[in-house]
Formats: C-alpha cells, sequence, structure tokens
C-alpha cells in the first residue's frame, strides 16, 4: 500500500516538473490546477497547514545547520511550508534535501529573506534609486539583488515595499519610492521585473513580495506600526497604485501590512485581501503576514484569543503565518470544529502550491542550493559596477552658490571632516537593510576621494565627533584641521540604525553635535561642501540658509565613496530629482506637492487663508527638485489638440535645451491639473517623466501622451470617469518651476 501512494506522489510531481518547465501563462492552465487539486487530496489537515506555516531561522549565520531537533522533525512531518531568514545555499539545499526526500508528501520548501537593496553587493536605499527618476536602472539593480540572493539560497524576497510615504518622521520611508503614486507605481513595476527576471524560471530570479499591503506609509504621526485612517478615495489615488502596478508587473506574492485601515487591520480585511486583491485585480498568488501580525490580531482587539486570530486571518485571505505558528497549532480543532471550513484551508494551500509551481520547485527543488555560486556571483565586479552607477543617478544637488563644485582637481588641500567621512563608520553608508554587510567591502568617502585625486592634492582628515552627540571635545581638532584647507568637505548625517523599520523620529535635524562641528566649520571662512548621508529627509534651514553646496547623497551602498567622489569632482554630472519634499522644520509635516486646495488656498496678504504663522506653507526643497552642473531652459509648451472628445489621448510637447557649459541630464517632469470637478483634485499631479541627455547648447523636443486613465478620477460615486472640462499641463524640472498649457475634454 506504502509503494502505491508513493508511486501516486511521484506520478504527480513528475507531471508537475514537466508544467514548471513552461511559462507562467501555461502555469496556471486548467491541467495544472488538477494537478495541484490532486496533491491537496493526499494530504492531510495538518500537511495543508504545515504549507500555511513558515518558521523564523538564524540571520546571518550562512555557515551552521540552523534546524533544532524539534524543527526538524516537523520538516519531516510536513509542518513547514516556507522559512524566514535562512540563507547558504548549502544550508538551505541541506533543509529541502529533508523536505523531499523525507516528509510524506515531498512538497518542496520555500526560503524567504529581506534583500531590499542587495545582498552583498548594497546598492543604495529605495528611496534613492528613486531619485535617479530612472526605472531601468532600478530595475537592474533589483536584478543583481536577485542573483546574489539566489546565489544563497533564497527563493523569496520581501520586496519590493511600494508604500508611499509623506512624513519623513517615519523611518521606513527609506525603503519606498516616497510621496507620488505615478513614479512609485513605474518604481514598484521596475523592481518586481527585476527581481522576477525576464523568466522566473532561470537562475537568478526571486519571487518579489509586495509590501505593506496595504498604505503602511499612512502611519498617524509617522510612527511605526501605528494606525492608518482615510477615505477609500485617498486610498485608491494615492495609496493603492504603487500595489496595483507591482500585481500588473507579474508579482506573485504579498505582504500584508501591520496596520488597520478605518478600524480593520490589514490581516484580517477580506475587504483588502480577497475583494480588492483577487476578485478586482485578479491576483493569483499568495499573501503573507508580516512577522508575526497574525498573533498581533490579539493586540489590535479583534480576535480575544490565537485560534480567532488564526480563524480571522485565514479567513481573510492571508495564507502565510509568518513565524507565529498559530495556523498549524490552532487551525486543525478549529476545522474539525466546524468554526473554519475545510474549503478556504484547501484554497489557501492551493495558492501556496501554486506559487512553487510558478517557481519551478517540484521539477527542481534544488535549484537554488548551488554552493559554489555564492564565491562566483556575491560582490561581483559587474554586480559593483551597477551599484556605483545607481549611486551616481541617485545623487541630488540641492544648492550649488557660486558653482564651488564640482571640485577641480588642481585644488591643493582638502579638509575632509565628519563622522561619515572616513574608514570608522563605513556599516553607516549602505544604510538600513543590509544583512550581509561587511565594512571591508564598503568605499568610503576618502577611499572614493583620494582614489579620484592626484597625489599632488593634499587631503587632511578628522572625524570631528562621532555620529550621534557627543561631548564636542573633538570639534576644536577639526576646525585646526580644516583651516589648513582651500575647501571643506564635511559628510554628515544619520547611522544606518535610525532610519528602517522602527526607526521613527520626531525631530529630522542633523545630530545635534554634528550640527554643531557644521557651525564651527562655517566660522572659519572657508567654502564648505555639505554632503548629507541620510535615509530620510531632513530639517535642513539653517544648512540651507548658511553653506553654500549642498548635496543629498542618501545612504549610497558598497560604492558610496567611489560615485561621490564621481560626483564632486565633476567626472559625473548629478541628475537626481527628490522623490520626497524636504520639510522646513517637522510643524510642516505633512508636506506634499499633490495636496488639495482647501476653500480657503494660501494666500500670504490675507492671514485668513490656510497657511502658518511662523513658516511659509511650501517645502525646503519640492518634489522633483535636483540641480546640475549645467542649466536646463523650458519652451514652446504645446499641445496636439486643444480639445479632445472622451476616449482620446492628446499629445504634449516641450522644448528643452541645455543652456549652460557642461553635458548633463534633465528629468522632464508632466504634471497635470483638472481644473473644475464634481470632487476636489490636486492642485497638480505627476502623470509622466522624461529622463534626457544634452550635450551644450543642445535642444530636444520632448513628447508625452496623455491617454484617458491619467485623466480619470473617482467620482461622488466612486466610480472610475473622466468628466468633461479644461485641464492645465505643467512640465518643467521640478514640481514647481514649470510651462503651462492648457486644454479641454468634452462630451
Amino acid at each position: 500500500m506504502r509503494n502505491v501512494f508513493r508511486n501516486t506522489v511521484y506520478f504527480i510531481f513528475i507531471s508537475c516538473g514537466v508544467l514548471a518547465a513552461q511559462s507562467s501563462t501555461q502555469l496556471l492552465s486548467s491541467q495544472t490546477e488538477v494537478k495541484i487539486d490532486s496533491i491537496i487530496k493526499l494530504m492531510t489537515l495538518e500537511e495543508k497547514l504545515g504549507q500555511l506555516n513558515q518558521i523564523g531561522g538564524t540571520w546571518y549565520d550562512t555557515k551552521t545547520e540552523r534546524l533544532n531537533e524539534e524543527q526538524t522533525a516537523m520538516l519531516k512531518a510536513g509542518e513547514i511550508g516556507s522559512f524566514l531568514g535562512i540563507t547558504g545555499a548549502a544550508e538551505t539545499g541541506r533543509i529541502q534535501r529533508i523536505a523531499v526526500e523525507q516528509s510524506r508528501m515531498k512538497i518542496p520548501v520555500l526560503f524567504g529573506y529581506d534583500i531590499i537593496h542587495g545582498y552583498s553587493t548594497i546598492t543604495p536605499i529605495p528611496l534613492a534609486e528613486a531619485c535617479s527618476w530612472n526605472p531601468d536602472l532600478v530595475e537592474q539593480s533589483a536584478h543583481v539583488a536577485a542573483i546574489e540572493g539566489s546565489a544563497i539560497g533564497v527563493h523569496w524576497t520581501y520586496a519590493p515595499m511600494v508604500d508611499i510615504a509623506r512624513d519623513p518622521r517615519w523611518g521606513r520611508i527609506a525603503e519606498g519610492s516616497g510621496e507620488d503614486p505615478y513614479l512609485g507605481s513605474v518604481m514598484a513595476a521596475a523592481r518586481v521585473r527585476g527581481f522576477q527576471g525576464k523568466n522566473i524560471l532561470e537562475y537568478g530570479s526571486l519571487l518579489a513580495c509586495v509590501k505593506h499591503f496595504a498604505a503602511y506609509g499612512g502611519a498617524e504621526a509617522g510612527r511605526d506600526y501605528n494606525t492608518v485612517d482615510f477615505s477609500e478615495r485617498t486610498l485608491r489615488e494615492i495609496y493603492l497604485p504603487p500595489y496595483k502596478a507591482a500585481i500588473d508587473a507579474g508579482a506573485w506574492t504579498v505582504m500584508s501590512a501591520f496596520n488597520e485601515i478605518g478600524g480593520v487591520p490589514s490581516s484580517a480585511s477580506s475587504w483588502l485581501m480577497t475583494d480588492l486583491l483577487r476578485d478586482e485585480w485578479n491576483f493569483k498568488g499568495l499573501v503573507v503576514s508580516d512577522y508575526t501580525a497574525i498573533m498581533e490580531l490579539m493586540n489590535h482587539r479583534i480576535a480575544k484569543d490565537s485560534t480567532e486570530a488564526g480563524i480571522v486571518g485565514l479567513s481573510s485571505g492571508v495564507e502565510i503565518d509568518m513565524v507565529s505558528r498559530i495556523y498549524l497549532r490552532k487551525l486543525s480543532e478549529a476545522v474539525r470544529s466546524k468554526k473554519l471550513s475545510q474549503e478556504i484551508v484547501d484554497e489557501a494551500v492551493r495558492r501556496v502550491l501554486r506559487v512553487k509551481f510558478v517557481y519551478g520547485l517540484f521539477d527542481d527543488p534544488y535549484r537554488n542550493a548551488k554552493p559554489e555560486k555564492e564565491k562566483e556571483l556575491l560582490l561581483k565586479k559587474e554586480h559593483r559596477v551597477v551599484a556605483r552607477e545607481m549611486a551616481q543617478h541617485s545623487i541630488v544637488l540641492l544648492k550649488n552658490e557660486k558653482d564651488i563644485l564640482p571640485l577641480k582637481k588642481s585644488t591643493k588641500t582638502i579638509a575632509l571632516i565628519g563622522p561619515l567621512a572616513g574608514n570608522e563608520n563605513r556599516s553607516d553608508l549602505v544604510g538600513a537593510w543590509a544583512w550581509a554587510r561587511n565594512p571591508n567591502d564598503v568605499v568610503s568617502v576618502i577611499q572614493g576621494i583620494k582614489a579620484k585625486v592626484s597625489s599632488s592634492i593634499k587631503i587632511v582628515y578628522d572625524k570631528g565627533c562621532e555620529i550621534e552627540s557627543d561631548s564636542g571635545a573633538r570639534i576644536k581638532q577639526a576646525v585646526k584641521i580644516a583651516k589648513q584647507a582651500d575647501v571643506i568637505v564635511a559628510v554628515l548625517g544619520e547611522s544606518q540604525h535610525v532610519s528602517g523599520e522602527a526607526a521613527s523620529k520626531s525631530n529630522l535635524d542633523l545630530p545635534s553635535t554634528q550640527k554643531e562641528l557644521l557651525k564651527a566649520l562655517k566660522k572659519t571662512g572657508k567654502p564648505i561642501v555639505l554632503v548629507l548621508m541620510n535615509g530620510r529627509p531632513l530639517t535642513l534651514e539653517w544648512e540651507s540658509e548658511n553653506i553654500p553646496a549642498i548635496v543629498e547623497a542618501w545612504h549610497l551602498g558598497v560604492e558610496a565613496g567611489n560615485a561621490i567622489a564621481d560626483v564632486l569632482f565633476g567626472d559625473v554630472n548629478p541628475s537626481g530629482k527628490l522623490t520626497v519634499s524636504f520639510p522646513r522644520n517637522v510643524g510642516q509635516i505633512p508636506v506634499y506637492y499633490n495636496h488639495k486646495s482647501t476653500g480657503r488656498p494660501y494666500n500670504p496678504k490675507d492671514k485668513y487663508t490656510s497657511q502658518f504663522l511662523d513658516v511659509p506653507n511650501s517645502p525646503l526643497y519640492p518634489f522633483g527638485f535636483g540641480l546640475s552642473y549645467t542649466t536646463f531652459s523650458y519652451s514652446n509648451v504645446t499641445v496636439s489638440s486643444a480639445a479632445i472628445k472622451k476616449g482620446q489621448s492628446v499629445t504634449i510637447l516641450v522644448d528643452v535645451e541645455n543652456s549652460g557649459n557642461r553635458a548633463g541630464e534633465e528629468v522632464v517632469q508632466l504634471y497635470l491639473r483638472d481644473d473644475f470637478a464634481t470632487v476636489t483634485r490636486p492642485v497638480k499631479e505627476l502623470k509622466g517623466f522624461k529622463k534626457i541627455s544634452l550635450n551644450p547648447g543642445e535642444k530636444k523636443t520632448v513628447e508625452f501622451t496623455i491617454t484617458q486613465d491619467q485623466l480619470a478620477f473617482y467620482n461622488l460615486e466612486m466610480k472610475k470617469v473622466v468628466e468633461p472640462g479644461t485641464f492645465t499641463v505643467y512640465v518643467g524640472g521640478n514640481s514647481v518651476d514649470c510651462k503651462e498649457a492648457v486644454f479641454e475634454v468634452v462630451d
């Protein structure tokens, strides 16, 4: 009898393996679903719940065996469907062998890991990468991460994070693409394509996981894990588009968020996970909870105990319980007592198995268990080339008074000052979510500059202070050294630990001792270039008023020092543009470009309008802003037709000229305003952008097409429509400085 059973399972797996070599579309054929159903019929209830159970491993360690006796027994019993945090191709291969050779059903397991912006070849944080406005390069960066993730035996990355964030106090703003839904959608799709590759069955591709569904970035007060509460209109028009774009790009997995929306925690929201994601968006993959999010339904007080939490979570459409083991331990009795239907369990298992088929694990469960690939692919030279180019494009030039930058290579002495300038704190240059960092792999700013300039240029260095506030005892020594120089490069900012998860802040100034250091350097009278390294927008009013040159470098990854030197000395002309507004102070927050007008829109001559008494409404640096070592002029904004009918598109043309004396790249941005509508609309919305290269004196005509979908919005009945009326087009180099044109939509 046992041999008959084993032969039956073997036939099913071999049949499924043939299908796994086909395209994803073919994988979702009715024949594939029949095979999945055949497997489910052979499974016990405990084995089914095992597929929905993800347990955690020991992070960082890639050498030792990391399953204890209990976990090994669970794996053999078919009680584990996936792992979090276990890496190392040899170890994942060993564990997989237990699953497919020693368990009754022989179902392969998935290995998931948070590869957010690279594994060994760490690229810039996602917020920085978005400032490149270069989705092709962002896709390439994500694919490098996927290749290295495959090399360490991982199948599944918990990225991209596509949460829109309008509050820089929220530490996880570092992991997303900023404040705009259009740009966020473009970057979300690019990252999914990069992680999953052109063919997800090829080596070097990872399953992407879109997170955090939904609206996690809207946390009140920017405090992580906090409540989210806004209208369905705001949810659909601002927060949901990047998730939808990622799903449309082919993402196979989604992660539920910690937060609630309007009284319903995401991991308990059948409207989010079933009505919207599955029924409206036709998502066929699986949903995994965030870390212990199912258990946390008890803290939200919508579940009185873990059994109820598990029933609510699974019934809502969250297939995999990350770490808390509630599905495995509590739901078998719930099924047997009819508190949870067997059909809900079976459908969840079906979705998990479907993703394993799509990734080809039934055909080759050891597809990423190739230890020799770790040495071959991690920190590969070609990967570092991508990381350097990505970092170059991520840098934003915020200020350049009297053209201090680029620095002349004939400069005699450069004072390099600051806790992030030298070799001591290289780990901080990579930013949050950089698990495999090795400080020796990171190029520091002093290393990058020394490699850039000739030996005839003297580099004098002093740390000046620690990254976090200290006594300031070293400031005098730093000033003494700085006085020897022709120019000061001050490299200041945040450590990697004060952005990312659980890193919300109420004060966004530079740490106090760093600011004290900068003010002391200012008193020397020497020209200063401030290089900022941070994972969020900072409040820089004093710096903007007093420092002649400011470079927003973010946390740039392993090639940080080289990329910064490339820009400082003009070998690369900076082309980055902000994807999130920089507030003047925290009292302005939230401040974002696509706000509404209100009934009393801002008027500085009328006190009784929507404004602050002590600070302008405008941000210090607006969305889309970024300088270059050259200048660009815009002219001749024209529309293809003054009036179009519903259903038609309109073409926008604009001439852009390099009016400076250096070659450069410009991000040409197109914004749109619906002038009058039945519901209030933003003052403007990004609807397109193109990054172009121009030589000095060169002019190009840039063309945009505005489709009906870009004109549509949710009306009073929450239906997406295009209403007749006039639309104003804005085209420029940022969200403020634009040329305008008008067209009309008629019935």
